[in-house]
């Protein structure tokens, strides 16, 4: 018989320490319940606070004083989603996931009663809600519990360490087989093996080629097109392999049979030199406009930058770019030990032609950032 044991899971124990800080999020907000959305696997809250990997739509209802309640849809699904929840209360969403949802906030005696939102909630149950509950009100929760699960467990980092290490194994794959001849919509080929045969999977392969002495990319394009590798080409890239939730990711430049011209190897040593610099300038308690100001080593050094400078681990927060190329309006956050970022500095040539990007997954320390990433810190020449 299928059991919850046989599939990858966190401890009860960490389990319950994220349900204890969502209770206690409550209590702060000043909310009776907190009303979770989830579609997609692997993408949502639901995932973390159930061990359940969610499927095409869930929504989660956490109330204090009661059992947490998920309402789930595929029906096909529902056999599944008892196996591997720790939730216990796992319904079928019914013929109408609409009318489940309304039906539960009354079962639950929340008709008038202040209701936490949390995810991409539709537009037809909030709907319903405000209709059939006029005396209860609704507030969005998305964005404090995206911070709140910015400083991450031993046991997430435990996680996102093994996807880190099937990223360097991707990596170590595209070394050994990038050559002469192979198409770049072939190259995915190369990379999802590696995680598939450790029972993970792709997050992203970003690559974009170009020959090295005639480039026309900036950045790593999320399409693969048909064009074949020749010798004298850089491949620039952003790759993420994960594993159960979490990701890692790493950035580097390969090229095929020679090593960098002199103006790609230019932009390589002054991407790794701002790379350098911010795995030292981040750590417990220093600001995110500390690292901008840091990271405009990139524009002194003659380039520009296009992606982001810096993310938290699965597109969490904090995400910002240099002080030079900032386009969010978004709030100075203060770096905690145990966030896990990426820093991946982006640089390009100021007429958008030619651009690489270094990085990998590092986890906020006291005195700097610790790699979960082995693979070098270096340009890939591949042979073929």
């Amino acid at each position: 018989m299928r059991q919850r044991s046989d599939y990858p899971t966190f401890s009860d124990a960490e389990i319950q320490r994220r349900h204890k800080a969502i209770y206690g999020l409550m209590e702060q907000e000043g909310v009776d319940a907190l009303l979770f959305y989830g579609s997609g696997r692997y993408a949502s809250d639901i995932y973390w606070l159930s061990d359940w990997p969610s499927s095409r739509e869930a929504y989660l209802l956490m109330q204090v004083g009661r059992e947490p309640v998920i309402l789930m849809q595929l029906f096909n699904h529902y056999p599944m989603a008892r196996v591997m929840s720790w939730i216990k209360d796992v319904r079928w969403a019914g013929a109408n996931t609409t009318n489940s949802v309304v039906d539960l906030v009354r079962e639950r005696g929340l008709e008038s009663k202040k209701i936490g939102l949390v995810g991409s909630i539709s537009y037809q149950v909030y709907n319903k809600l405000r209709e059939k509950y006029p005396s209860a009100s609704f507030v969005d929760l998305g964005g404090k519990l995206r911070l709140m699960r910015t400083v991450r467990s031993n046991e997430e980092i435990e996680r996102i360490h093994l996807a880190s290490k099937l990223t360097d194994q991707s990596i170590q794959a595209l070394a050994e087989s990038l050559r002469p001849g192979l198409r770049e919509d072939e190259i995915p080929a190369i990379i999802e093996p590696v995680y598939l045969k450790a029972g993970g999977y792709a997050g992203i392969h970003f690559m974009s080629s170009m020959p090295m002495r005639d480039p026309d990319f900036p950045v790593p394009s999320q399409f693969h097109s048909r064009r074949k590798l020749q010798k004298g080409d850089a491949l620039i890239s952003e790759i993420s392999g994960a594993y159960s939730g979490y990701s890692g990711q790493i950035h580097r430049t390969f090229s095929i049979g020679e090593g960098p011209t002199p103006e790609w190897q230019k932009m390589h040593d002054a991407a790794m030199e701002a790379f350098e610099i911010l795995s030292k300038v981040i750590k417990d308690g220093a600001t995110t406009t500390e690292a901008e100001e840091a990271a405009e080593i990139i524009h002194e050094r003659g380039y520009s930058t296009y992606d982001d400078l810096v993310h938290g681990v699965n597109q969490y927060p904090p995400i910002f770019q240099t002080k030079t190329r900032k386009r969010h309006d978004s709030k100075e956050m203060v770096f905690r030990e145990n966030m896990v970022i990426v820093i991946q500095p982006n640089l390009m040539t100021s007429d958008e032609k030619m651009g690489l990007q270094f990085g990998e997954t590092l986890v906020v320390k006291k005195h700097g950032c610790e790699s979960l990433n082995a693979y070098p810190r270096q340009w890939v020449i591949c042979q073929g």
